[in-house]
């Protein structure tokens, strides 16, 4: 039975004047009595279950209906999201929910996207709910095709055009497609510097990581805007006028204009360089907990100088750190300049407020999803539940940084909330992949050529062990090494490592000869830490060593196998020291590495002794340039009256020696020719690194100069500076996915007749 026109006065309540009018004034004009619901149908639903509605309604048979709760009751259904349509009909005293749902998305399809990969598109598509299977938006629709075109926009192409196509197909769904033309990059093709007088505009653009672009464009991008980007090139801008002294120097405004084509960008830049002033007087300022002498030898500043903004944050940055190492976590110091505009002098005032000391309540590592956590936290020296300490905290970060498991280490201090002295150290890190590919290669008139490779994952399933493989192999020498480490063999950080290895040799003479040398050994070596730069090594190891006789067998070889056998077994014995403080393994800027080792062999058939001692140094001479220094001395002694063993001897030339000369063949030759070591080394070598041009201050690509020296030497022999081989070139450095590769031309400066000369040579792995 239909209820009569005064009670329903007009029917049905659309949602249309619910959302467009209000719930309140499509009620006032279109309401009903209230009643109680005898019976609830629903129509309209294709794929969706009815209770999916009858779930999201506030009412139910047996209820009183109001206008209110139709009105929320349609709310509630749209903002499900499913439904293009919703309407409340009443029938006498039952109601019926007419519903149209929104078409499901059959297909996602990108039609012309090279700059993107397509299922990144995809998944960022489905992160905001354009997916295969789900209800169809079109404004989602709409804000996706808006977010697409930005992105093209932040790569420079800025002519893209996006089309967004929606084609119904059956049962209710709809194909989604973004057919793209991409068109051509925009480029700079002008910047300009307006205002600037005391440099020319060409060497501040120098500073600019953006410009019109050179040679190198297509690698660094330098030539594509971002504004970003220049925002970046702004402030380096800046830093550099006061570095330089101009206290007062400002950006203006930047005007950026792109021609008609889309295709060509022009940069102008408006500056004011204002005067230049010189620091008169550095004064201090607050209270320094009675150590104003100590804070005093940090300043950098020079009174007498040109203002230097670089001088001045490092200043304040010491004297913050100095703060954090007596506690002080939130320390500030402030820097009051006082100007006198007469004579260009300023008075810097440099006022401290040491704030409050606090505790470490907790440290949360954050960002390792492979590695685990006891990995992080084992490197910390700061404590939990321990006064802050600044010193330690960078020292903790230095050496979770030295892992090489993570490009990036930042810790954040955060205060404890309703705390006054505590607070939550966190630990952000980025992990990167910690297993290398090592390559090398080279090429001889007489090995023809040569190839190395190694695999090292340094983080086995984030557990911190590592796990290694080296394969050198060539026409006449084999080399294979397996060695597994756990870095913390016990809980004070010792060491263990287990290596088995195998080596076959080779004369490689143009003659010709078949005669071999095989040693096989395995091995274990621990390592001890005794500060947290130094570690001792002590190892041992079973070694086999065979020599097969053949055709043209050296004769060193040839009187050591009668005196000894022609298969001998030694148990070497290794002991060794390290310090290691360079801020990076795989590319180093800054610090030393040093290294004492020596293997003895006391029992077996042979009594030997090696020493070895290295030292390296990297000197940073500016942001951009390094100089490089290596030093690797080896000597070897046989004991109890036995000759030192020729296959203990050592080896000169080629990568990691003396560049420009073939592996391995420096050093004193019978009379075939066959080259056979020596029991002493010498290798000296030195390198220049700087930018590649146009690469800015990318340090993942550098160019190198060098200069090597080194050769090897008899038992018997002194070792004379005039025997040294010596040789320069230069190279090319860059940081890969699989480690630094380094190419490098050499050309000898000092060789004898004989000398075996390989120019060209490459490699992956670390310098020297």
């Amino acid at each position: 039975m239909t209820h009569p026109l005064p009670r329903f006065r007009r029917s049905p309540l659309s949602c249309a004047a619910a959302l467009v009018l209000g719930s309140a004034l499509a009620f006032n004009v279109w309401a009903v009595d209230p009643f109680k619901v005898r019976d609830i149908r629903v129509e309209g639903l294709q794929r969706i279950e009815p209770g999916t509605v009858f779930a999201s309604i506030p009412f139910r048979v047996g209820d009183d209906y109001t206008d209110e709760k139709g009105a929320a009751a349609i709310r509630s259904l749209f903002a499900l999201g499913l439904f293009k349509d919703v309407r409340i009909e009443v029938n006498g005293d039952e109601l019926v929910l007419i519903v149209e749902e929104r078409p499901n998305i059959a297909t996602v399809e990108f039609i012309g996207t090279k700059e993107f990969d397509k299922d990144v598109l995809r998944k960022a598509l489905r992160d905001i709910g354009l997916a295969e299977g789900r209800p169809f938006d079109k404004a989602l629709a709409d804000r996706a095709e808006q977010e697409l075109k930005r992105q093209y926009v932040n790569r420079s192409l800025y002519g893209a055009e996006i089309i967004t196509t929606i084609t119904p197909v059956d049962r209710n769904r709809v194909n989604l497609s973004f057919t793209v033309v991409e068109g051509d990059l925009a480029k700079i093709k002008e910047m300009r510097i307006v205002g600037a007088q005391a440099f020319g505009e060409s060497k501040l653009l120098d500073q600019f990581d953006q410009g019109t672009g050179n040679w190198l464009s297509w690698y660094t991008k330098s030539d594509r805007y971002s504004r970003t980007k220049l925002n970046a090139d702004l402030e380096t801008l800046r830093a550099w006028y006061l570095s330089r002294g101009y206290l007062e120097f400002r950006v203006d405004s930047t005007q950026v204009a792109i021609s008609p084509n889309k295709q060509d960008i022009s940069i102008t830049i408006n500056v004011t360089e204002g005067d230049r002033f010189v620091v008169s007087e550095v004064a201090l300022d607050g209270y320094y907990l009675g150590k104003d002498d100590e804070f005093k030898s940090l300043i950098e500043i020079k009174p007498g100088k040109p203002y230097n903004a670089d001088d001045v944050a490092k200043t304040t940055k010491a004297f913050n750190e100095y703060f954090g190492n007596f506690g002080f976590a939130f320390a500030r110091t402030e820097v009051r300049p006082d100007i006198d505009r007469s004579t260009n002098r300023v008075k810097l005032v440099l006022v401290a407020d040491p704030s409050r000391r606090a505790y470490v309540r907790r440290i949360n590592i954050v960002g390792n999803n492979r590695t685990r956590d006891q990995i992080v936290r084992r490197e910390f020296r700061q404590m939990e539940s321990s006064w802050y300490d600044g010193e330690r905290i960078r020292l903790s970060r230095d050496r979770v940084n030295r892992l090489g498991y993570f490009k990036d280490v930042e810790v954040d201090t955060q205060e404890v909330a309703a705390s006054q002295d505590q607070v939550d150290l966190n630990v952000n890190v980025v992990e990167k992949p910690t297993g290398m590919l090592t390559l090398g290669a080279g090429f001889s008139s007489a090995e023809k050529v040569t190839f190395s490779f190694g695999i090292q994952q340094d983080n086995v399933f984030g557990s911190g062990q590592n796990l290694g493989l080296q394969v050198s192999t060539s026409k006449f020498n084999q080399y294979y090494v397996i060695n597994t480490t756990d870095p913390y063999f016990t809980e004070d950080g010792v060491s263990r490592t287990f290596e088995y290895y195998h080596r076959s040799s080779r004369p490689y003479v143009e003659q010709g000869g078949d005669y071999r040398l095989v040693t096989s050994g395995t091995g274990i070596r621990f390592g001890v830490p005794f500060s947290e730069l130094d570690r001792i090594f002590v190892g041992a190891s079973l070694e086999q060593t065979q020599i097969v006789p053949g055709t043209n067998l050296p004769d060193s070889y040839l009187k050591y196998a009668y005196q000894f056998g022609y298969t001998t077994h030694t148990v070497p014995l290794t002991v060794g020291w390290a310090r290691d403080s360079r801020d990076s393994y795989l590319n180093p800027t800054n610090g030393k590495f040093i290294r004492l080792n020596s293997e003895t062999g006391l029992a077996g058939d042979t009594r030997y002794a090696k020493f070895g001692a290295q030292y390296q140094q990297y000197f940073p001479l500016s942001k951009q340039y390094t100089f490089a220094f290596n030093a690797d001395f080896g000597l070897g002694k046989g004991l109890q009256g036995q000759p030192f063993p020729v296959f203990k001897n050592y080896y000169s030339g080629g990568l990691g020696s003396v560049r420009g000369f073939e592996q391995g063949t420096l050093g004193h030759r019978d009379p075939s020719g066959i080259v056979s070591g020596g029991a002493k080394k010498v290798t000296l070598n030195s390198e220049f690194l700087l930018p590649f041009p146009g690469a800015g201050n990318d340090r993942s690509l550098r160019l190198y100069g060098f200069y090597d020296m080194g050769n090897v030497f008899g038992e018997y022999d002194k070792i004379q500076l005039s025997e040294l081989r010596s040789s320069y070139g230069v190279g090319l450095s860059w940081v890969s996915p699989m480690g630094p590769l380094r190419f490098a031309w050499a050309r000898p400066a000092r060789s004898f007749t004989g000398d075996r000369i390989q120019r060209l040579q490459f490699q992956i792995g670390t310098s020297f």
